[in-house]
């Protein structure tokens, strides 16, 4: 695969993420700054940088695996925005947002991560 990690769409995606993760988390009660908050950021500091380490990689294989642990992440971040929503962090118009761009870096990362897998026998 050639090209950086900055031309993969699906690492622009998950850095859009990140930004959203931050400017929402600005909004956090202060007792969450060390444990949600921070939580959740790592979370979405990862997804991306999981990319961009896999795609410096030397192998496929590799790649994949990191597009696996940024996924990992991902459902992180998603559990941690839908307790958000359940503790009144957030609205619902605001874990909806966030939440479908959760859901199209996923479907960015399946697709990226599907060509990695070999063809199924027929």
């Amino acid at each position: 695969m050639s090209g950086t990690y900055t031309d993969l769409q699906v690492w622009q995606a998950a850095m859009d993420l990140a930004e959203e993760i931050y400017r929402i988390t600005k909004t956090f009660p202060k007792e969450e700054t060390y444990s949600l908050t921070v939580q959740l950021r790592r979370a979405a500091v990862s997804v991306p940088s999981n990319i961009a380490e896999g795609k410096g990689r030397s192998s496929d294989k590799e790649l994949a695996q990191f597009l696996c642990h940024s996924r990992g992440s991902l459902f992180e971040i998603e559990t941690q925005i839908n307790l958000s929503r359940r503790l009144g962090y957030l609205d619902a118009q605001q874990t909806i947002a966030v939440l479908h761009k959760t859901a199209r870096v996923g479907q960015l990362l399946n697709g990226l991560l599907r060509a990695f897998r070999p063809p199924s026998a027929a």
